[in-house]
This record gives structure tokens, sequence and C-alpha cells, in this order.
């Protein structure tokens, strides 16, 4: 099973993702993200052994409660590009507040996965939720265009709990599936 870490933005903010992505549909070379499962990575695992999930579940748990952080407000405005506006891969939404308690936990829980034998990122951790993949160059200068001129905010939400994410890929994307809830404290 391929599995993520995730804060997980609530369903009732899919229409302001989606009205955020709108000016890059038109894109050539763009995918845009189901703004109904729109989420910040905290951690990436990959492929998983089944077996493995209740060790990563307690893990999950410590990694919470490393991080010492109570629940929190998080704020989702501006966006932005990796790796740069040149070369285009993913468009995001950054996070305003909350950035600081969300690297926290990221690097909690980066810190017991890495302990059970994941990998880290091979990069800092930048809070944001994924917008879009570019597959090609194609629409860059219209997806360069959005990323400067708009000032776009989604709002904001209560961060309460961490997940553990299953993600299954088919025909028509990828499908998340929640498998484990930790509650920040």
């Amino acid at each position: 099973m391929r599995l993520f870490v995730s804060v997980d933005l609530p369903e009732s903010l899919a229409d302001v993702v989606a009205a955020v992505q709108e000016p890059l549909s038109d894109a050539s070379g763009i995918r845009l993200t189901d703004p109904t499962q729109a989420h910040i990575t905290l951690v990436f695992l990959g492929d998983v052994d089944p077996n493995r999930v209740p060790d990563i579940e307690r893990e999950l748990e410590a990694a919470v409660d490393d991080a010492g952080i109570d629940p929190f407000e998080a704020r989702f405005t501006g966006l932005g590009v990796f790796p740069s506006l040149e070369y285009i891969r993913v468009v995001w939404l950054g996070v305003q507040d909350g950035s600081e308690e969300l690297t926290r936990l990221q690097a909690a829980v980066e810190n017991r996965t890495t302990a059970m034998g994941f990998e880290a990122d091979d990069h800092e951790f930048t809070p944001h939720v994924t917008l879009a993949r570019m597959d090609h160059a194609g629409g860059k200068e219209r997806v360069q265009s959005v990323v400067r001129e708009r000032s776009s905010t989604v709002g904001t939400t209560m961060v309460d709990e961490i997940r553990l994410t299953e993600s299954r890929l088919t025909d028509d994307g990828p499908v998340y599936e929640t498998r484990g809830r930790f509650p920040l404290e």
C-alpha cells in the first residue's frame, strides 16, 4: 500500500480551492489536483508492507507527542511553484499562519519515520497544498502569469490532527483514504 502522512483541508474549502485553480485550467500541460482531496503532505512513505502499519501508527502517535503542538489555525494563501518559475513541475497554495507549527509537526514525523527506515525528504519542507502538476512547458507562460499576478486566499481551518493516508493510483487520478487519525493535544 502507498502511504503518506498529511494534514487535510476540510471539504468545505474545496470550492474555494477549485476557484483558485480555475485560472490555471486552460494552461497546456497542466493537471489540476482534485480540490476535494486538498492536503499538505508532511511525509511521503511510499510503498509500505501492510504489516508495518501498526508500527507506523504507534510512531505517528509518538511524533504528535514529540511535537507538543496544540490544535492551531492555519491560513492558506499565496501561490508558488516548485522548483522555479523557469522550470515548473508543481503549482502550490502556501500557508501563512500555521506554517511554523506545520514545520514542527513535519520534523517530528520525519524523525520518527526515518528511525523506522523510511527515507527523509531531500529538500527543505515548505508547507503547501499542491494545486497542479505540469507535464510539459506548453502552458508555462500562463502559469507564470497567474502565479505572479494573483493574490489567492483560500481561507483558514483548524488543524487538530494528522492523518495516515493511503493513495491508490487509478486511471482517473489518485484516490485517498484515511487509514488513521492522530489528534493534536
